[in-house]
């Protein structure tokens, strides 16, 4: 298939149709079923035009939006892949639906996330809180899926948490589960011919951009079934992701393939989860085979403690004579509770007049490899 397809039709018929466990990651921003009625005005007395869209009306009781709730997503964990993702955003008025729905259907809740928008539209009457954020659920199939988590590059894209002074310094934190963006408008809401937003409830692009970083790959296939105005396509063109969206509506379809077409891949660290590989492995054996260490030179703590001799299978022999791997000779010295430490943040070398930690050898080692390679 191309990059992207777009389909014209309802969600549930156009997934019966799908491959099982053929997409990797789902992102379904379904109707709320707001319940509106009757004309809401704005303080200076203009119509607030907030959804009140067909499609969000659609449904004739909660039964009946249940009942719509769990047909989606029963077709969602049809074609989801074992390890794949699911997330679904949702306001007070349906997301609780959506969560039971989702439990009886077997899948397992991983998080729940909170939009906190930072410019919220204000409770026009006065007589309640002002519905200042969504909820996000994060869900896989089964307790046992070994899902798509890019840890690191949820700590780069943390910007909730961290200020832009800390961000420079290099500091960074561990993303959690209130998201600070502010809704869309200006030049990110989407216009139709007549200058009107073509969608009610279009979701930032930052807020997508980051769950499909986090919980997907390169090449991974993105499906949302409520395209609207197709910003999880956005997000995953973007990302070098592959994308199937579908919406019912034929005029949200033609603006979503304009909109695509111009996608370009950014093939940038985030995209392609660079924070997140792993170094290559390199163990005290081959460190002393391409002469980084040295057979029978101490290893100690930085403290000088615990002085062991190296051995030339990559062991230690500690200075009570018991041999061991560098991780419980690390906690053998240290007396931790502990049966194993990392070793290559607790043992340290003389150089000259100075103690080297073996992880900076082994960094070196890393680097000097990857040259020669």
């Amino acid at each position: 298939m191309s990059q992207y397809k777009i389909i014209a039709g309802n969600c549930i018929e156009v997934m019966q149709s799908m491959e099982p466990e053929s997409v990797d990651l789902v992102f379904a921003d379904p109707p709320y079923w707001m319940r509106v009625s009757g004309v809401l005005k704005r303080v200076e007395g203009v119509d607030y035009d907030g959804c009140n869209d067909a499609w969000d009306n659609a449904f004739s009781s909660l039964e009946d939006y249940a009942a719509f709730t769990r047909a989606w997503l029963a077709e969602t964990r049809r074609i989801l892949k074992k390890n794949g993702s699911l997330w679904v955003i949702g306001s007070m008025q349906c997301i609780y639906t959506i969560g039971n729905a989702l439990q009886d259907l077997g899948f397992w809740l991983i998080n729940d996330v909170i939009w906190w928008k930072k410019n919220p539209t204000p409770n026009m009457m006065g007589t309640r809180l002002c519905n200042a954020h969504e909820t996000l659920i994060w869900a896989v199939k089964d307790e046992k899926a070994k899902y798509t988590f890019h840890y690191k590059t949820g700590k780069e894209l943390n910007r909730d948490t961290v200020s832009d002074a800390e961000y420079l310094a290099g500091v960074r934190k561990q993303l959690g589960s209130v998201w600070r963006f502010p809704v869309c408008s200006g030049n990110e809401r989407i216009k139709d011919a007549n200058g009107d937003k073509l969608h009610s409830t279009q979701k930032p692009y930052a807020l997508l951009h980051r769950i499909v970083n986090l919980c997907s790959s390169r090449g991974d296939l993105v499906l949302d079934p409520f395209g609207g105005t197709f910003t999880t396509g956005a997000a995953a063109l973007d990302g070098g992701r592959r994308f199937i969206g579908i919406d019912s509506n034929p005029s949200y379809c033609a603006y979503g393939k304009s909109r695509l077409d111009q996608c370009v891949d950014k093939n940038g660290s985030v995209e392609n989860a660079v924070f997140d590989q792993k170094p290559p492995k390199i163990s005290l054996k081959d460190m002393i085979a391409k002469g980084f260490l040295q057979t029978g030179e101490c290893l100690c703590t930085k403290t000088g403690a615990g002085t062991s001799r190296l051995l030339s299978d990559g062991r230690i022999k500690l200075p009570d004579g018991r041999i061991a791997d560098i991780h419980t000779g690390a906690a053998i010295v240290k007396n931790s509770q502990a049966r194993r430490l990392n070793g290559f943040d607790v043992w340290h070398v003389r150089r000259g007049d100075m103690l080297v930690g073996i992880d900076q050898i082994r960094e070196k080692a890393r680097n000097d490899m990857a040259c020669i390679s």
